[in-house]
């Protein structure tokens, strides 16, 4: 990401950069070091996701830095923020993080809550990053924002999808945004840990392997006065591309 964030930006000149980086320390979770290091690479703000509380030193992290955020539909009391609105050259955009229900964990109704923080949001744009396993819940949280708001981002299950589009009544949407991690492995992980564990059945801790990476993101273009979205366009560094 550090080779490949500066050639975005200098080509495309974003507004704002939003990056999940639920699975940056060490493959699961985020502490403060790590989060300061994406500040420091030009990143804005920091979504989450299920793997939010991995590590224990995160909780203070989360409570005191706005621009880091954690699935909003979490039960009253959880540590951190869950959306907020934040500045960019455009002007203001809302960010929003959501966990999906479906074999993800425990969290309280992403479509009810969307429908109470769209309330509280007063800009027209608005960017969630829906954090999901599947699919199916993917697209059908898409077509229940579809002109609400200016994009979904789904994010969880590390493969870049080829979905992008914008839906009919203006929100960009791509069902998973890809991964920042070693590509010649199984989501990011150790393939021959993957592997035994496959075919022995038999328990072993996943490891991150010190791989080239291949870098995932998507850029959009959103109306600042409609919060419609105008396009959207999936990027992907290779460590075999020039």
């Amino acid at each position: 990401m550090a080779a490949a964030l500066p050639n975005w930006v200098g080509q495309y000149s974003p507004d704002i950069v939003v990056a999940n980086a639920e699975n940056s320390a060490g493959g699961m979770g985020i502490t403060a070091d790590v989060g300061r290091e994406l500040y420091s690479l030009g990143i804005n703000v920091l979504t989450l996701g299920n793997h939010a509380w991995h590590k224990k030193e995160s909780f203070d992290f989360l409570d005191n830095n706005l621009n880091v955020l954690r699935p909003a539909n979490m039960p009253p009391g959880a540590p951190g923020h869950g959306y907020g609105v934040f500045d960019s050259n455009a002007g203001p955009i809302g960010i929003v993080n959501l966990c999906g229900r479906v074999f993800v964990g425990d969290y309280d109704d992403p479509f009810r809550a969307i429908d109470a923080i769209l309330e509280d949001i007063a800009t027209p744009c608005v960017m969630v990053d829906f954090h999901a396993e599947t699919s199916s819940e993917k697209q059908a949280f898409g077509w229940y924002v579809d002109g609400r708001i200016s994009a979904m981002v789904g994010t969880h299950t590390h493969v870049q999808t080829a979905d992008e589009r914008i839906l009919p009544r203006g929100t960009a949407y791509i069902t998973d945004v890809g991964m920042c991690g070693p590509m010649d492995s199984v989501i990011g992980m150790d393939k021959d840990i993957v592997l035994r564990r496959f075919t022995s059945q038999m328990p072993a801790k996943f490891e991150v392997p010190d791989e080239e990476p291949i870098v995932c993101a998507v850029v959009i273009d959103i109306d600042a006065e409609t919060g419609q979205a105008t396009m959207i366009q999936r990027l992907q560094q290779r460590p075999d591309q020039d």
